[in-house]
């Protein structure tokens, strides 16, 4: 039986590659400079690249279950979405940071519900969301909320790190909180102003703007 990824990989070689060699050679002897990191969930149903309509030296992307920021504390140990975020602010200077949560969310049914035993990392990972969940059944309309609040948790924590932070106060960084309705096709983005996720095609800019700095308490700014 022929192997579906190494037909596309050949593809890639033959057909993409030798139509946009300039570019990829010009990322090579120019280093990338991506403007953007973003921090997605590994859900298979999320694309960056066909969602932002970008392509190769366009985005910094990191990507975990649940599109979670954890701790800067070092709490959960050495982690490679700390490294990440390091690495984008710090080395790569990116003035935009976009965490973006999505519908049908399965690290958020999964917080709810629970895990396998044997998955003990998971389960720890997954504890990172607590705060943004809510006391009540799981309706759609609930996980939709919960889903929404994490976004906005993890813009939080972000400015818990120091390089996040004094890059945000000097106006050299913004944050901003995406929401993608797979079902609908539409990213909705946070507004500060309204306290709530609007669709994208309604915002003057691309969401939070400047950053989301007051404590996370239960149903604040989530209408």
């Amino acid at each position: 039986m022929p192997d579906e990824l190494l037909d596309r990989l050949r593809k890639f070689k033959t057909e993409y590659f030798p139509a946009h060699r300039h570019e990829f050679t010009s990322l090579i002897q120019n280093g990338q400079t991506p403007k953007t990191l973003f921090l997605g969930c590994s859900d298979s149903r999320i694309v960056p690249y066909l969602l932002t309509g970008t392509g190769p030296g366009d985005l910094f992307i990191i990507r975990n279950v649940g599109a979670i920021v954890p701790p800067y504390d070092g709490s959960y140990g050495i982690h490679g979405t700390a490294a990440g975020i390091e690495f984008a602010v710090m080395q790569l200077n990116v003035s935009r940071i976009v965490v973006c949560g999505h519908s049908h969310c399965g690290a958020v049914r999964s917080a709810y519900e629970g895990v396998p035993k044997d998955a003990i990392n998971l389960s720890a990972w997954l504890k990172l969301i607590d705060e943004a969940l809510l006391p009540v059944c799981q309706t759609p309309e609930a996980l939709r909320r919960v889903e929404q609040r994490s976004v906005i948790l993890q813009l939080e924590r972000l400015m818990e790190y120091p390089m996040v932070r004094s890059r945000v106060e000097k106006k050299e960084l913004t944050l901003h909180g995406w929401y993608y309705v797979i079902e609908d096709g539409e990213i909705q983005v946070f507004d500060v102003s309204e306290g709530k996720f609007i669709p994208a095609h309604y915002a003057d800019n691309c969401g939070t703007g400047p950053y989301v700095d007051d404590h996370f308490d239960g149903d604040q700014k989530i209408c």
